[in-house]
């Protein structure tokens, strides 16, 4: 299915997803439009959660770190969730996408302790294959959730595939400058080279720009964190000096924001990032950034919770499904719900919910 490229104010997509129809007091997140992935491709669909767990079943939360505002999103729309289901919740973080065996152990952790069911937001599409089949082996329902795993065993996907939010940053990008119109240079920042989601992201970004006038000079791998991002924006603003945009990550984008204003070059060199954050919206209200794609990140948390209950509770369908994708502009902001992707500004950190 070839996917439009749907922007904020765009119309709502149709259908409906089976689900328990909820008093309109609780409705508070929902109901959500989503894509829903199956054997016959991918479809647009409306999706309500469960009003609440029959019990308090144990639920175990594996991310990649803490470290940035995107999974701060995902604790806070995991945690949200739990709550609101009247679930118990244990969240860990392995550090950073360097520390795949932490995370490994981490999941082996909450087998042993008696998960019912655990929630990988993955640092590895393939690396955890064998311990997912382990898991199953043992009863224990997975879903894969944020960033994508290549194993067949998981019970769910609460998924926006990030070649998709590489495609609609690059499809901004492309429509802004097609062919004839005049070369652009852009300098790509994906993220950490390995990470399934950065590789998906290169891709939808790179397909995106084909037959355009925008042109990638420059691509950078790293780590998301910040002072991994502003070494790389500095190295490649040193060897390319005519640059017309910095495309990235959040952390890219708030870094390249703070680079360029010091080298008194803001206004000079476009910036876009190809997912939102708080500080991404920040700039985008100051008019530094653009436009950046949403893939409403607390929602697809919330999802995935949902998806281990309905799983737990004796669904034995496979859902794949994740919100639709937008792009946020810069001149339409107002119209945009940011509980739908960010933590509130007050939100610290949860690692445990209990009933």
């Amino acid at each position: 299915m070839e996917m439009k490229m749907k922007v904020l104010n765009s119309g709502l997509v149709a259908g409906m997803l089976a689900a328990a129809a909820l008093p309109a007091a609780a409705a508070e997140w929902f109901p959500v439009d989503v894509l829903v992935t199956g054997e016959d491709g991918v479809e647009a669909s409306t999706y309500t959660p469960p009003e609440a767990a029959s019990e308090a079943w144990d639920i175990c939360a594996s991310l990649p770190h803490l470290k940035d505002p995107y999974w701060l999103a995902v604790n806070y729309g995991l945690t949200q969730e739990a709550e609101r289901l009247g679930v118990n919740l244990i969240v860990n973080e392995a550090g950073g996408y360097t520390n795949l065996a932490k995370q490994i152990s981490q999941i082996e952790d909450c087998a042993v302790t008696g998960a019912d069911a655990v929630l990988i937001g993955a640092i590895s599409g393939s690396g955890l294959d064998s311990l997912i089949a382990e898991l199953d082996r043992q009863g224990i329902v997975v879903i894969d959730f944020m960033n994508g795993v290549s194993s067949d065993k998981v019970m769910g996907r609460s998924l926006v595939s990030f070649e998709t939010m590489g495609e609609y940053i690059g499809k901004y990008l492309a429509e802004k400058h097609p062919e004839g119109s005049g070369e652009v240079q852009v300098a790509w920042f994906p993220g950490p080279a390995g990470a399934s989601w950065v590789e998906a992201g290169n891709t939808g970004f790179v397909k995106a720009l084909e037959g355009s006038d925008a042109t990638l000079f420059d691509t950078r791998y790293g780590d998301t964190g910040k002072e991994v991002q502003l070494k790389l924006v500095e190295d490649s603003l040193q060897s390319f000096a005519d640059l017309d945009y910095i495309v990235g990550t959040a952390p890219t984008a708030e870094s390249a924001a703070q680079v360029l204003k010091a080298r008194g070059l803001d206004g000079q060199i476009d910036i876009l990032s190809y997912y939102i954050t708080p500080g991404i919206l920040d700039l985008m209200e100051d008019g530094v950034i653009a436009a950046a794609p949403t893939d409403s990140t607390v929602l697809q948390a919330r999802i995935a919770v949902d998806l281990a209950v309905g799983a737990l509770e004796g669904d034995t369908e496979m859902h794949h499904l994740g919100p639709v994708p937008m792009v946020v502009t810069s001149d339409a902001l107002g119209e945009f719900d940011p509980q739908t992707t960010v933590a509130p500004a007050e939100f610290s950190p949860v690692f445990k919910v209990s009933q």
